[in-house]
């Protein structure tokens, strides 16, 4: 019998450990995946920033190099319309930093795209028929989700608050993954966009084990085996696990990222919409400072980044995103495969000792 205090998740996702490495669009490849599912963890493969081609690559890859189940996630946003209007005077406002480090203000800005699951991304599903795929931002429309349903994957998606947890379970969800406040990069919002609504982390989850019966996954401040504990004596079936897994070979990450990750306070994250349009939570970096982690003039999400680009590319550490939640300073330098083992043995060393 095992000795986890709720075998669930592990039984609906076929996995032996209750530790989901977190899909870190940008900084999370096919390595990491593979690395934290032959570990006995759930490696999710972020697909919000692939080409289609570039996704079937990563999925032929995982499929060749382990036999365990594994997670892709994508982002089911709706593309924002256009406003001329709004992105010129975000421009404007960059237009300072422009001519600091000599870039051509008036030069076309480049595109910042996140792509929304779509009907080509639901072919490539029915092709590799991962064992689960979960979303951010809700769910897509009615007629894609069946036909993911259809391939036998388990659905997961985030959810922020209470409300956003029961229009999972009632809409199709396998299991919900409770997002607290703390966690970093992007909320997963999507009944509401009041920040000041947002929940901790141990707050939420309690709170929304008791409000739905499909199996509950916690997601923020968890970095070490004290917090997969705590979240799992809180009523959690499993964790996910960002944040701790940038630390780790495996992460494809900047040399300013990595830096920061090593160096920041931990009072030095904040959320922020400045680079994407929606938000998320970032290491502070002179941007965020200096205009402030919050812009109602930031164009709509995905947009805000092109403006940026420019700029990141003279000063990454200045004006590109540093995600992080509120427990990077708890991060080890561990391969993906030994943090994933490390997690789920000193938690359970915890829960058998109390």
């Amino acid at each position: 019998m095992s000795q986890w205090p709720d075998t669930r998740i592990l039984d609906l996702l076929g996995i032996e450990l209750p530790i989901i490495q977190a899909p870190m669009a940008g900084a999370t490849n096919s390595s990491m995946v593979i690395a934290v599912c032959n570990a006995g963890g759930l490696g999710s493969m972020p697909a919000a920033m692939l080409s289609i081609e570039q996704l079937r690559e990563e999925l032929k890859t995982i499929r060749e190099h382990t036999r365990k189940p594994f997670n892709v996630n994508f982002f089911c946003h709706q593309p924002p319309a256009a406003d001329e209007q709004r992105a010129q005077d975000w421009k404007n406002l960059l237009e300072p930093y422009y001519r600091e480090l000599g870039v051509d203000f008036d030069a076309p800005t480049p595109v910042s795209n996140r792509a929304p699951f779509d009907a080509a991304a639901c072919e490539v599903l029915e092709e590799f028929r991962p064992e689960v795929v979960s979303f951010h931002f809700g769910l897509p429309e009615k007629s894609l989700l069946d036909r993911v349903k259809a391939t036998g994957a388990k659905i997961l998606s985030s959810a922020t608050t209470v409300d956003e947890a029961v229009w999972l379970e009632q809409n199709g969800c396998d299991a919900i993954i409770a997002m607290g406040y703390e966690a970093g990069g992007h909320r997963g919002m999507f009944l509401s966009d009041d920040l000041s609504s947002q929940v901790g982390t141990f707050a939420l989850v309690p709170q929304i084990v008791d409000a739905v019966k499909v199996p509950v996954i916690a997601a923020g401040a968890i970095a070490d085996a004290r917090g997969v504990a705590a979240a799992l004596l809180l009523g959690a079936s499993a964790v996910q696990v960002g944040t701790a897994y940038l630390f780790t070979p495996e992460a494809k990450v900047s040399a300013s990222h990595h830096q920061a990750l090593r160096t920041a306070k931990e009072s030095e994250t904040a959320m922020t919409n400045l680079f994407t349009g929606r938000p998320a939570r970032g290491i502070l970096n002179r941007v965020m400072r200096e205009i402030g982690p919050m812009s109602p003039i930031a164009p709509a999400f995905p947009l805000a980044g092109g403006a940026l680009m420019p700029l990141r590319a003279k000063s990454e550490a200045q004006f590109s995103n540093l995600w992080a939640g509120q427990a990077f300073p708890l991060g080890k330098e561990l391969s993906s495969a030994e943090l994933t083992q490390e997690l789920a043995q000193g938690a359970l060393e915890k829960l058998v000792r109390r």
